[in-house]
């Protein structure tokens, strides 16, 4: 069996729903992770979505923040729905296929501006949120899994328009790379995009604070696709479609490709 996954942050699926049509026909991924949804569940265009083919669903929404949903043309059943961090939030949803792959969505909390729990209240929920990450998956290994992902860490320096320059803003500071490093290993989770790309500077995000994002090119890779190692190798063909951060009204994260061959 086949199947093509992609993850992407749509920033308001309802705003965009055009959007997540237009990428459905055009790339037509058998799996389409969508985070930051900001909708609730029974508010998701999922009619659109199911006249399209995508006819199985899983989600946790809220309205006007957060929400993460699993949209497949294969037959898929809901797996588990997290409250990680016990923070309230719809932030993470997994999914079971029919050949046994369980595909987790998360969307980790940004974290503020200020890289420091004492002073910022979002910056400490985002460490509790990747330590119960961490703790879960020690806890239980996973197995035959994907993870994906608006995780909010650019974790290599490689990942990121300028290393020194962002090594104290929030997305990829020290603190954020190890703790995320320590979920990846926990779960022995492999990075299938830089397994596949594994040199040279790649981005998912750009702000919409430029007013040339494609020229200043100042962007970070806060999007994530993992595998665990039993099926990590059956991963190939990733790719992070740069083109669709131009497309108009866009999200200011670019979805993230990746076939798996199981």
């Amino acid at each position: 069996m086949t199947f093509t996954l992609a993850t992407w942050n749509i920033n308001s699926v309802r705003l965009r729903e055009a959007l997540v049509c237009r990428l459905m026909t055009e790339e037509a991924p058998d799996v389409l992770c969508l985070q930051e949804c900001k909708s609730p569940v029974e508010k998701i265009p999922f009619a659109a979505f199911e006249a399209l083919g995508y006819r199985y669903m899983v989600a946790r929404g809220q309205k006007g923040y957060n929400g993460v949903a699993i949209l497949s043309k294969l037959p898929m059943e809901e797996a588990a729905a997290e409250d990680y961090a016990n923070l309230g939030h719809a932030r993470h949803i997994a999914g079971q296929l029919e050949n046994g792959v369980t595909i987790h969505n998360f969307y980790v909390p940004a974290g503020g501006d200020v890289p420091d729990r004492e002073q910022n209240v979002k910056f400490g929920q985002k460490l509790d949120f990747l330590t119960h990450m961490r703790d879960d998956f020690m806890a239980a290994k996973p197995q035959k899994s994907i993870l994906v992902g608006d995780l909010n860490i650019a974790p290599r320096e490689d990942d990121v328009w300028n290393h020194k320059a962002l090594l104290k803003i929030v997305s990829h500071t020290p603190i954020e790379v190890e703790h995320l490093a320590q979920v990846q290993a926990a779960g022995d989770w492999v990075d299938v995009t830089r397994k596949d790309i594994p040199e040279g500077r790649l981005y998912s995000w750009w702000s919409y604070r430029s007013p040339d994002w494609d020229g200043a090119d100042k962007g970070r890779r806060l999007d994530h696709l993992w595998a665990t190692p039993d099926i990590a190798s059956a991963a190939h063909s990733s790719r992070i479609l740069r083109a669709v951060r131009g497309w108009e009204q866009p999200s200011d994260h670019a979805p993230v490709f990746a076939t798996f061959d199981l």
